[in-house]
């Protein structure tokens, strides 16, 4: 199919979908949520681009967005939202899975977004009949259901964009023909695409999964699948406690080992020790003189085997690429491979060069607008110096730990 046609087409589509949101499939859904009159219980099941991973910074995924979506446009609605993604899985596995992980939770609603592992291991037949059985059980069930379509992910041999394609059509034939709730996520990221390739890249963490940007995308167009509406939820901040598992640990008396990039490595354990004077603290350096980028993300792989408490990045200012994609590329995976796999295991926290250097040269000031912006997009806290501070290293690192204390 000729790329330039396929992208219309779907442009087509989502500018459709776009125009207004029937309550097609969702009308019971609705009534609640505008009643507010008793809980909404949500339940999402998918594949690790539903659950909760490092790609989106191992505390939430679309699922907790839409949670907070939801209560945007009905505040005076009790809502929960469910996630019940798991990585590698298939419509063959949610069907296997589907009594445990979604139906025991009654849900009112469940929205179901597999395809993206099923390409590469069930063929479309099978996928859809999957489907049908797992929207079939819900509906037994007194659940009403929102079918989604993935995102579109960088192409490759094992992954061909046109596959994905297929799938996503089979998920919209599928939803007309059980006259379904759709939320087309595929057609939402195709559209940002068609309009700034750069723009879609950073809403990807690697070259299948999305971002925490990215999933606020996915918790816009499900919302608005389920209550017609728009929202944005781009002012959505990071978590608010960036060192919950680490202050937990040193409120407890235990140990905390801290991997830090310099020049934090020597500042660290004396800023922890000025709340936990008896604390035992262990830091180890990641070196970052002389390395490139790219050396940095290899670095990286070594952190889950160290299982620390605290990681500290900081990656020098001065560090380039040749292209915004590739200095994107090599940052995502600094943070990616330094968060646990799966939901946090411990801290991760990032230092912009403005903390530990004034002023900024303008390569340094380029590269820290760009950085800041990815570590939002990770969902990731990160230590700043505003304009016109003039506190020290230690005084600054001070200062943020003082306001991230619960």
């Amino acid at each position: 199919m000729n790329r330039l046609l396929f992208a219309f087409s779907l442009l087509l589509q989502f500018a459709t979908m776009a125009r207004g949101q029937s309550a097609n499939g969702v009308e019971k859904t609705r009534q609640l949520l505008t009643e507010a009159k008793g809980p909404v219980r949500i339940v999402c099941i998918g594949d690790s681009i539903t659950g909760v991973y490092y790609h989106s910074g191992s505390v939430r995924a679309y699922p907790e967005m839409l949670q907070i979506a939801l209560k945007r446009l009905h505040p005076q609605a009790s809502i929960t939202v469910r996630n019940a993604g798991i990585s590698g899985d298939t419509s063959k596995g949610g069907l296997a899975r589907l009594e445990r992980d979604v139906l025991a939770h009654k849900p009112h609603l469940v929205t179901i977004m597999f395809g993206m592992n099923d390409l590469v291991r069930v063929p479309v037949a099978g996928f859809v009949a999957n489907m049908k059985q797992i929207i079939q059980r819900c509906r037994d069930a007194g659940a009403e259901v929102v079918l989604c379509t993935q995102n579109n992910i960088v192409d490759s041999p094992q992954r061909p964009v046109e596959k994905l394609a297929e799938y996503s059509q089979a998920i919209r034939d599928l939803a007309k023909a059980e006259s379904l709730g759709l939320a087309d996520c595929f057609a939402a990221y195709e559209a940002v695409r068609a309009k700034d390739p750069l723009e879609w890249n950073l809403l990807l963490s690697d070259a299948i999964h999305p971002n925490m940007d990215g999933h606020k995308l996915f918790a816009e167009t499900i919302a608005k699948t389920i209550t017609g509406k728009d929202l944005s939820l781009r002012d959505e901040p990071p978590p608010p406690n960036p060192l919950a598992h680490t202050l937990k640990r040193l409120g407890e008396g235990k140990s905390v080992t801290v991997f830090a990039m310099p020049p934090y490595d020597q500042h660290i354990e004396a800023a922890l020790k000025k709340r936990h004077p008896d604390a035992q603290i262990t830091v180890k350096t990641w070196p970052t003189e002389s390395k490139t980028l790219a050396e940095l993300e290899t670095a990286a792989k070594a952190v889950r085997t160290m299982k620390p408490d605290l990681v500290l990045i900081a990656v020098p200012g001065h560090l380039s690429e040749k292209t915004p994609q590739t200095f994107h590329q090599r940052y995502s995976w600094i943070m990616n491979w330094s968060l646990s796999f799966g939901p946090q295991e411990w801290d991760v926290v990032v230092a912009l060069p403005s903390a530990a250097k004034t002023p900024l040269d303008a390569v340094e000031a380029a590269n820290e607008a760009f950085a800041r912006r990815l570590v939002r997009a990770q969902d990731l806290s990160y230590i700043e110096r505003l304009p016109g501070d003039q506190s020290t290293l230690p005084e600054l690192l001070e200062k943020w730990l003082n306001a991230h204390q619960p």
